[in-house]
């Protein structure tokens, strides 16, 4: 048992492994193995997404729909990441840079670590990613990868480390995350629209035989970010785009 009388888990593959996080304001800091049951996806980001002149990323706040918050990203990669996670149904909610990994290499020195996103599963599993393109992955930057994955699987956490999302799949998304708001299915339309993709037809000519496009397009797109309807996101969205209502 720990100092606060949580159990311990992970075994010794844990060992050398520290965790810190912060809990209403002030940093948390314990051994990996003492912190599997902690709700990561619920905590604030232990680093500030900080902006300045020049600079050659671009942070900013992603409002997701999963968990109606607000999200950190500290480049446009985590925030197409971030709507991309925002999108999977079997994603129940996560947050970005959720804690600070410390341990020590095998050559001595310290090593800390900052995960990009902490997700919990809807199955209640839990994965950490970090976000990086292929090409800006140096040395450095690969040891604290392989650590950070070390210590995941330690404690029966998946690790992922990605880089670009196909590029016609994330404008799509990017597209379908604006009328991720719930605003958007609220206008009366949403059983006429299931019901007029109950076969499957295309985009607008489909949604004309509801009524104005105008009004119920943003209804349609709505229900695509929820899964509600469902088209082939590797093909470009437009007007004939083929739009069939989703099972279950």
């Amino acid at each position: 048992m720990d100092d606060e009388g949580e159990p311990l888990s992970g075994g010794d593959r844990a060992a050398g492994f520290d965790v810190a996080w912060l809990r209403e304001g002030v940093e948390v800091r314990r051994p990996l193995r003492n912190v599997v049951e902690v709700a990561f996806e619920e905590v604030m980001p232990v680093r500030e997404f900080s902006s300045y002149q020049g600079q050659l990323h671009f942070p900013g706040l992603y409002w997701a729909a999963t968990m109606l918050r607000h999200v950190g990203f500290e480049s446009w990669l985590e925030r197409d990441h971030a709507i991309s996670m925002d999108f999977d149904p079997c994603v129940a909610g996560f947050s970005s840079q959720p804690f600070w990994l410390f341990w020590t290499s095998a050559e001595g020195g310290r090593l800390s670590h900052a995960p990009d996103y902490f997700v919990r599963r809807a199955d209640g599993s839990a994965v950490v990613v970090d976000c990086r393109p292929e090409g800006r992955r140096k040395p450095r930057d690969l040891a604290k990868f392989a650590g950070t994955q070390a210590a995941c699987e330690a404690v029966g956490w998946d690790y992922r480390l990605v880089g670009e999302i196909d590029r016609v799949r994330v404008a799509n998304l990017r597209w379908l995350a604006g009328f991720r708001h719930p605003r958007f299915g609220g206008d009366g339309l949403t059983e006429a629209v299931e019901a007029a993709f109950a076969v499957p037809g295309p985009l607008v000519g489909q949604a004309a035989q509801v009524g104005d496009p105008i009004r119920v397009l943003p209804v349609v797109f709505h229900l695509l970010w929820c899964g509600r309807l469902g088209t082939d996101l590797s093909r470009p969205l437009g007007d004939h785009s083929l739009v069939c209502q989703v099972e279950g």
